[in-house]
């Protein structure tokens, strides 16, 4: 049955009966909605007790001379803040941090693609070349700092000064101990280390990529380097903001590999942001200075993100 609405002369319009009504509640809906936000009350949780929690006693602790033994617990204000921004190894570490940060994502990046466009072809040995590419991704960076520590010693003894001196009769060079020629060595192993991981990551995205546009770029006389430039790169631009986000807060984080590889030096050459927090604060007793450097560091890495996830998006939205 349909209910006749007023209408001009000559027309005539039918609403469905009952349209007037408030649609019914849905009960089964509403269950089915509350089981399955029953799943998310774990994972809030752990967020929670893992890092809500501890974030805000980090920064309680930063206004306070927390020393982590005594339960007399004095506030102290925006002392250890100015320590922070004032203490010449906590701002060589965020300088060399920084410079690591970027250093290896460009690095990264700029090898890591071209390679993963190589892999991406057939011969002879491919999987076996990819797997010798991917192996620096496996062992622990830290025991890679510890191997190039040995490759690097800037002693007349060290792997690669000996191979200078025999082939031509040059060195000894100091590798770790110089200040710029340290920064440099640990940005190389870095960018040695990561660059077969994320060409994986590269090659994952190509595999993906139809094999019609080069065939039909091809038929059309495009050659390798317009194909390149106009298909490959623009549909790997989700694989590059993933990659470079990774490499960013990683190297925001970065402590094993400069720690392993040179301690930190020459002096506070290598020094970096994860170092300062460790060996100035809770090594030294010192939980309060070392909280606000980590609120610090904690702000600084959550703007980074925050940037380049809008950077990453308008960059998605103009080239796809």
């Amino acid at each position: 049955m349909t209910a006749q609405t007023l209408a001009p002369a000559g027309t005539s319009t039918e609403v469905p009966a009952g349209a007037g009504r408030p649609p019914r509640f849905n009960w089964a809906r509403a269950r089915e909605t509350s089981a399955n936000q029953l799943f998310l009350v774990p994972v809030a949780l752990v967020f929670v007790v893992l890092l809500v929690v501890p974030l805000t006693q980090t920064f309680y602790w930063s206004f306070t001379d927390f020393t982590g033994y005594s339960a007399d617990v004095n506030f102290v204000g925006l002392s250890n803040y100015r320590k922070v921004l004032t203490d010449p190894s906590m701002l060589a570490g965020l300088g060399f941090t920084l410079a690591f940060t970027i250093g290896t994502a460009l690095l990264i990046t700029t090898f890591a693609i071209p390679l993963a466009v190589v892999l991406n072809k057939k011969f002879f040995g491919r999987n076996f070349v990819r797997s010798v590419f991917f192996f620096p991704a496996i062992p622990s960076i830290a025991i890679l700092g510890l191997v190039w520590g040995y490759i690097l010693s800037p002693l007349g003894s060290g792997v690669l000064n000996s191979v200078l001196e025999t082939l031509f009769h040059a060195g000894p060079y100091p590798w770790l101990s110089d200040d710029t020629l340290a920064r440099l060595s640990v940005i190389v192993v870095a960018v040695w280390g990561g660059t077969g991981w994320h060409s994986m990551l590269y090659l994952a995205y190509l595999q993906s990529i139809p094999a019609d546009y080069y065939e039909v770029a091809t038929i059309d006389g495009a050659s390798a380097r317009q194909q390149f430039f106009h298909i490959t790169l623009p549909l790997l631009t989700p694989a590059v903001v993933i990659s470079n986000f990774l490499l960013m807060t990683g190297g925001l984080k970065v402590f094993d590999l400069p720690y392993t590889l040179t301690k930190g030096g020459p002096g506070f050459a290598t020094y970096t942001i994860t170092q300062s927090i460790i060996t100035s604060g809770v090594a030294q007793g010192r939980y309060g200075l070392a909280s606000a450097l980590a609120t610090l560091f904690a702000f600084a890495v959550g703007l980074v993100a925050v940037a380049q996830l809008w950077v990453s998006r308008r960059i998605e939205r103009r080239v796809l």
